[in-house]
């Protein structure tokens, strides 16, 4: 493998195995060094080095963390075995056993993606491009714990957290998904996953390949199967009951959500679930995979008959394809009609997780994310309106007026593409769920606006992330007295949720489950409340306008 111009970094000028290794020999001298400060530290306090490095038991070895303050950490513990060469595209298979004690202390690699743009102010409200710093490649089946004790008969909530960022990027590392605050908290169990994304998870060979690639359009969405399939054999050794084990993700992370509730594979696994800005009712259909994946094999230059060629592909070749790496890419579970089925949430919520009570909820301006940091008056937004709904643009301006008249031009945009997007999407999802009339739904609207970059962002895709792990420490929460107390608030909801499968808590006031009739909305501000039907008029509005870009059709 050519390496990189030596003038754009000293290290290219190794061969890629030296700078593995040199890679790897420098990070064990950070962590040596920074393991001899802590127990000389632990000497001074009269402890012992099991205390500060604790030992737990899986069904594959014995594992080695590190105690934060009382939480016992854990991070790239091995879930499932490689995935490289004959085993890509393939469903996960096991970790090799070993014997003697393995060092979990530091984050696994993640799945090869194509990395962030730190310059961008929405990348730097959420650490966007900090979650790859452990490194990338296809051994990327680890797992992550907090908690606050070991095998101690406490039956603690799991909470198991599936990180966001589409199909295509994303990791559990970092510290947007750090457990510890949440496992501190709650006297809980957390756990972050890292999985296949984009076309390593995702390329559906199925319908070219035959039998042997059944399950590459699912391999991510089995990987998390997996994950969970761990949790279960293993997670009372960490002190957490493996029967009451919470899963929850937003945006790509509550797709993929959303995809788990309706896979029979993943049946019993998890006890709960939240899905936050991320509503998917559909999944991908076998021909669209399959187009997906001639177009890629067409730019490497592979035929149908020669697929295996593709399982020693480098993947950085395979995500330099334009468009492969990219949320946009075409990559994402394939309905093939057993691992996920076709209809799990059309028209109906699937039954084979009506028993399983869920949370759904959005923010106010989830969309903003989209929009830049730009701020735009009322003559730009009157002229996108126009561009954008035609006809209908005086109609729709007209309602948003009239329901949010304090709203800035900004503010009015981000609402529009988030109602008739996202917040439709889980406003169907709860109308599904309730309608089978088994396990609730509880729906929810985050209208507590991030301070991060002088609040410009309003309450924008991600505000509710950090503080549902009780962590307020990153830019899109601000650090404040007030993101503090929203931290209290929705981290206590998590801990009840996931404790009894109802949301109610001290820290807000008595939340209905979801009805069609009433369609109650627990909404998470300074004065969390709960409304009947907010902003009705919008809702009907796209009731009637339809899917986005129907009003154009129709003209």
């Amino acid at each position: 493998m050519p390496t990189r111009n030596p003038d754009s970094n000293p290290a290219a000028t190794f061969p890629i195995h030296t700078r593995r290794s040199f890679l790897k020999r420098t990070s064990l001298w950070v962590v040596g060094a920074q393991a001899s400060g802590i127990l000389a530290w632990t000497a001074s306090k009269g402890l012992a080095a099991e205390d500060t490095f604790p030992v737990a038991e899986t069904t594959y070895g014995k594992i080695r963390g590190i105690n934060l303050g009382g939480i016992k950490t854990f991070r790239g513990v091995h879930y499932g075995g490689t995935t490289v060469g004959k085993n890509r595209f393939m469903p996960p298979t096991r970790p090799d056993r070993w014997t003697g004690v393995k060092d979990a202390i530091a984050y696994g690699e993640i799945s090869p993606q194509l990395p962030s743009d730190p310059r961008g102010e929405y990348a730097q409200m959420i650490d966007w491009d900090q979650h790859s710093n452990s490194g990338m490649g296809e051994d990327c089946l680890h797992l992550n714990i907090w908690t606050p004790a070991l095998k101690d008969d406490v039956k603690r909530p799991v909470f198991f957290s599936i990180h966001g960022g589409g199909y295509a990027t994303g990791s559990g590392n970092g510290l947007g998904y750090s457990g510890e605050p949440l496992a501190r908290f709650g006297n809980a169990v957390v756990v972050t996953v890292n999985h296949r994304l984009g076309p390593l998870g995702y390329l559906h060979l199925g319908d070219l390949g035959g039998p042997q690639y059944a399950k590459s359009g699912v391999a991510g969405m089995l990987d998390l199967v997996a994950a969970l399939e761990w949790v279960r054999d293993n997670i009372e050794n960490f002190g957490g009951d493996p029967n009451c084990v919470m899963i929850y993700g937003q945006s790509g992370g509550g797709a993929k959500t959303s995809t788990l509730l309706g896979m029979p594979s993943a049946k019993g696994l998890f006890h709960r679930a939240v899905v936050q800005s991320g509503a998917s009712m559909t999944s991908r259909t076998r021909d669209q995979g399959t187009r997906s994946a001639e177009r890629l094999l067409a730019a490497l230059g592979i035929g149908k008959n020669n697929l295996a060629e593709l399982q020693n592909v480098p993947w950085e070749r395979i995500l330099a394809v334009p468009g492969a790496g990219g949320l946009a890419g075409g990559f994402s579970p394939v309905a093939d009609g057993t691992t996920i089925l076709p209809d799990a949430w059309t028209p109906t919520a699937p039954a084979v997780s009506a028993d399983i009570p869920l949370m759904i909820g959005t923010t106010l301006e989830d969309a903003a994310m989209r929009m830049g940091s730009a701020r735009i008056d009322e003559t730009e937004l009157k002229s996108w309106a126009q561009d954008t709904f035609d006809k209908n643009a005086t109609k729709v301006l007209s309602i948003y007026r009239g329901v949010y008249p304090h709203a800035t031009p900004f503010q009015i945009q981000a609402r529009i593409l988030t109602d008739r997007g996202q917040r439709r999407a889980a406003s169907t999802m709860a109308e599904r769920k309730a309608a089978l009339g088994k396990a609730p739904a509880y729906l929810y609207i985050w209208a507590w606006p991030s301070p991060g970059f002088g609040g410009k962002f309003g309450a924008v895709h991600g505000t509710d992330v950090g503080l549902s792990f009780h962590n307020a420490r990153q830019i899109i929460s601000g650090n404040t007295p007030e993101a503090h107390k929203m931290a209290d608030i929705l981290a206590s909801v998590w801990v009840a949720f996931a404790k009894t499968g109802n949301p109610n808590c001290q820290q807000i006031p008595s939340w209905p489950a979801f009805t069609p009739q009433r369609r109650e909305t627990m909404i998470f501000d300074v004065n969390t409340r709960v409304e009947n039907d907010p902003a009705r008029a919008t809702r009907l509005l796209w009731d009637e306008l339809g899917v986005p870009g129907r009003e154009r059709r129709q003209s």
